[in-house]
């Protein structure tokens, strides 16, 4: 065999590793079973994308039914430049902090409850899609610093859950935990909740993710396309 024929067989022979390495990571993601679910006293370290605009109002409605108390450390995803969602989510958590402090004594914690976290869009609004892939890539290498690289480097705690409801950079950081979960770290559990103003159909991002989250949640009955794999609870928001 010759030196090229060598090369090609070595490629081949990752590529096809690669291949079936990615196939049992989606496979077990499908067929996890829910004997792993954490008791109802457990902390969980939690993580939500704010998608700016109408994704981050109800992204932080979804939060607000939360208990702060259990969801700690919470970690805010935002886009670059989205100071408006950073000062949504900082409202809600003084909001929750006033109730917490009127209904318990004052915390002892010493480390922050919650962080913010900004990478860039993946993808910005009316962009050509032409330098889309740049921009969708500088996104990604953010987002995996952040899920991947940070929390092994520094004192980080690494979100045991991680809530999407787009937009399209939620598909960029569901590829950042599936780099996670192909190198064996820790990885999150993926929850998407479709948009309520999603009615007739599915987003595209919703399409992308579906077959990738560990839980797929839609607002509207005519949504649900698997009853065995999309929850369907009504109005969330």
């Amino acid at each position: 065999m010759d030196f090229l024929g060598c090369i090609f067989l070595i490629v081949s022979l990752a590529a096809a590793a690669t291949i079936a390495r990615l196939y049992i990571i989606v496979s077990a993601a499908r067929l996890a079973k829910s004997s792993g679910r954490r008791e109802a006293s457990d902390r969980c370290s939690f993580a939500v994308f704010l998608g700016s605009g109408g994704h981050t109002s109800e992204a932080l409605s979804l939060l607000s039914a939360l208990d702060f108390d259990r969801y700690v450390p919470r970690t805010y995803i935002i886009s670059e430049g989205d100071t408006l969602s950073m000062r949504k989510a900082v409202d809600l958590e003084s909001a929750k902090a006033a109730e917490s402090h009127q209904a318990h004594s004052p915390s002892l914690r010493s480390d922050p409850p919650y962080v913010f976290v900004v990478i860039p869009r993946a993808r910005r609004v009316h962009q050509s899609l032409f330098t889309t892939p740049l921009t969708a890539a500088t996104s990604l290498a953010a987002s995996v610093w952040h899920l991947t690289i940070a929390p092994l480097v520094s004192k980080r705690v690494a979100p045991d859950v991680l809530l999407l409801n787009g937009p399209g950079t939620c598909f960029v950081l569901c590829i950042a935990t599936y780099v996670n979960r192909f190198l064996g770290l820790k990885s999150p559990r993926l929850v998407y909740v479709e948009s309520f103003a999603r009615v007739r159909q599915l987003s595209l991002s919703a399409r992308l993710l579906r077959p990738l989250v560990k839980q797929f949640v839609v607002q509207w009955p005519q949504l649900v396309e698997d009853p065995k794999r999309d929850v369907y609870r009504g109005w969330l928001v």
